[in-house]
């Protein structure tokens, strides 16, 4: 198994897939490297790809205000994406482009261990829970996978689009923050 700083490294020089031509910055991941909980979304936008870190425009100051609705913050859990580079205007990663930067998210996964793995979104959830995931029908259901457990809820940028998802996605966070109770007892 990599190290930290053989993973990151790897990361940081990949060019595995076209994202690499296109970005400012890979966008590896931060946090808790030891988190009990870890958050995974799709990729990041635009103002993750100037700073080289996940969630810190608007949808990151959403997720922030999430977190600490339920006692959590950025320094307590770890958060990463499917794919480490932006996609062109922010469109979804293609299959390929998910399928290139896996391992990284496999590796990360692999050295922090968290008791919970949040999806945000229906591609982390799709990437991560099962290829035919449902983020309307199937968020804030529990999986467990390994002694894992996985749920998903809305990504925050689908929140800021939609605040008639918010109450949903409240739900699921008093869920996360149930669940992690559960799990230190």
């Amino acid at each position: 198994m990599l190290s930290w700083d053989e993973l990151e490294n790897a990361c940081l020089s990949c060019r595995r897939c076209g994202l690499a031509e296109g970005r400012t910055n890979v966008v590896f991941g931060v946090g808790n490297r030891e988190a009990d909980v870890m958050f995974v979304g799709e990729g990041p936008g635009y103002y993750e790809d100037q700073k080289g870190e996940p969630f810190v425009g608007r949808a990151g100051q959403l997720l922030d205000k999430m977190l600490e609705s339920v006692g959590l913050d950025r320094q307590k859990v770890y958060i990463a994406n499917v794919v480490k580079c932006r996609p062109p205007e922010n469109r979804d990663p293609l299959p390929e482009e998910q399928e290139c930067c896996l391992t990284f998210l496999r590796a990360q996964f692999a050295l922090i261990r968290p008791k919970i793995l949040v999806c945000l979104g229906r591609i982390s959830a799709k990437v991560i829970i099962d290829r035919n995931f449902s983020i309307t029908n199937e968020r804030g259901l529990w999986f467990e996978r390994k002694g894992v457990w996985m749920t998903a809820t809305f990504h925050p940028a689908a929140l800021l689009r939609d605040e008639g998802k918010k109450p949903l996605a409240w739900e699921d966070m008093k869920a996360i923050r149930s669940k992690l109770k559960e799990l230190a007892k």
